[in-house]
């Protein structure tokens, strides 16, 4: 067994206006931190495009067409003040829900035991209706529904760990009760969502808001406390990951205190509810972190770990 990681060139034709925070060196910074020889033993994949059919599991048909016929020939489009859309973005869009959807078949197949996508755009804020946050489709809550409904599965477990509440994932998955959501945030912040009272239809959702200035101490003690508990307590036949990286004390766009080291921390434990609960099933999908060289550094470490955890 080993870990497979997702990626694909087609990711760097999605380009926002210069200066915006979601830029192509995301990728390229992750790229090269994974091209160090400790990655030699990554399963290198490229990621697929993902159908209509995967994305209207989450988003109603007028959206999937909205935002292809506002692709623009040259330029950008701007989606909302914060999301904007290039020529590239498209195939970039398809991609990135490609990507974590084959990672699902490749880990329920038992191809690998876990998997990293390194896509992007981001997903987590896209509601089913509304791009938002530089999100377009909402890659993980889709992947989360590709493995209900391919795999047959009735137990999915989505967590997310950026700085930012996932507004799009609890939106998509408000009434299903067959995904249990949890979040750890800061708050206030964007999207100002993500409040402890907002349980789902099922009370299958646990948002668990953290203040500015939290560090890792008071982090692991709210995941140990209260995340993975809870995420146990439904024994997941597959954990998903909405892995941003902008929590850390270095990113620009926040003020939670994390280290590198925290994503290491949070990365095993994740793993380790994955070895009790799903044989460590886990596929853990990009979302933010803006700081080049944290997100880099914090990403290496997650695959690092990732890679560990499934020999």
């Amino acid at each position: 067994m080993t870990t497979a990681y997702y990626s694909h060139p087609a990711c760097l034709n999605h380009v926002n206006p210069p200066g915006h925070p979601e830029q192509v060196a995301r990728l390229k910074a992750i790229e090269a931190a994974l091209a160090a020889p400790g990655f030699a033993a990554l399963d290198r994949r490229e990621a697929p495009l993902g159908t209509e059919e995967m994305i209207r599991r989450a988003h109603p048909k007028v959206y999937f067409d909205t935002l292809h016929d506002n692709l623009p020939d040259e330029g950008w489009t701007q989606i909302d003040p914060d999301t904007t859309m290039s020529p590239g973005s498209w195939e970039a869009a398809l991609r990135a829900v490609g990507g974590v959807t084959a990672a699902v078949d490749a880990v329920m197949a038992g191809e690998v035991r876990n998997a990293f996508v390194g896509m992007r755009p981001p997903g987590h804020h896209a509601e089913r209706a509304k791009a938002m946050g530089f999100c377009l489709f909402s890659n993980v809550a889709i992947a989360a529904l590709h493995a209900l409904e391919t795999h047959g599965l009735n137990r999915v477990a989505v967590l997310d760990f950026d700085v930012h509440h996932g507004n799009g994932t609890q939106d998509v998955l408000w009434n299903e009760s067959r995904i249990h959501f949890a979040s750890s945030h800061q708050m206030p912040l964007f999207p100002g969502t993500g409040a402890a009272h907002e349980r789902g239809a099922y009370l299958q959702i646990r948002n668990v808001p953290l203040h500015e200035g939290t560090g890792g101490d008071k982090m692991r003690a709210a995941w140990d406390g209260e995340i993975l508990p809870w995420v146990k307590d439904w024994n997941p036949e597959l954990v998903l990951v909405s892995a941003g990286f902008d929590a850390h004390a270095r990113d620009p766009l926040a003020g939670l205190h994390w280290t590198t080291g925290d994503f290491g921390w949070i990365t095993h434990r994740i793993c380790d509810l994955a070895d009790d609960c799903c044989a460590g099933r886990v596929v853990s999908t990009l979302e933010g972190g803006y700081d080049l060289e944290a997100l880099a550094d914090s990403v290496g470490l997650h695959v690092e770990v990732l890679m560990e955890r499934g020999e």
